[in-house]
């Protein structure tokens, strides 16, 4: 998404035909016409020192976060890899619980140092108008919003990991007394 910052309308005066959005991979202005123009930033080498790290956080979380899907799919109870043992099963929940949990939070570094740009550069003393600033996209908020789930869905898979004194118990029905009378 391209609004991971957006132009300001704060201040006095609020006459703008053209919105300014800008992204980790492009900036784009939105016309008042409802025309919108894109432009992929032209060299990785000339962006700004967060951009280039927020960029490499997310394809990482990208990554960790595919990963994480395929080793939970292998992980679950209803799939048929590894079905004879359960516990191995589980701890590959575990395991794709963990990449969902760095995924999650690889996503929260990066919108977080953005945002923390973002906000830097808002309030920093210069001689631009208060209404030629950036403020927060909606693409942060959204970050912030799939970060949290992120963590939380890694989490819960973490859960799925049994108790270590029932890892190594079998578990047997008794026999239960019966309760009818028996006559002689």
């Amino acid at each position: 998404l391209p609004q991971w910052r957006q132009s300001s309308y704060a201040g006095d005066a609020i006459i703008t035909a053209v919105g300014l959005h800008e992204g980790l991979w492009m900036s784009c202005a939105a016309q008042s016409t409802g025309q919108v123009q894109c432009r992929l930033h032209d060299s990785l080498l000339s962006l700004d020192v967060h951009i280039q790290t927020s960029r490499a956080l997310m394809v990482i979380s990208l990554l960790l976060g595919f990963f994480g899907i395929i080793v939970s799919v292998v992980g679950m109870k209803c799939t048929k890899v590894g079905e004879e043992d359960p516990v191995t099963k589980s701890r590959i929940a575990v395991a794709g619980g963990v990449l969902f949990v760095l995924s999650g939070l690889c996503t929260l570094a990066a919108v977080s140092l953005y945002a923390t740009q973002v906000t830097y550069e808002f309030f920093r003393e210069s001689t631009v108008p208060i209404n030629a600033r950036y403020e927060f996209g909606s693409a942060l908020f959204i970050g912030w919003g799939a970060a949290s789930l992120t963590v939380l869905g890694g989490s819960l898979l973490c859960c799925s990991c049994p108790a270590k004194e029932r890892r190594g118990q079998q578990y047997y029905r008794q026999s239960q007394p019966s309760t009818a009378r028996e006559y002689v």
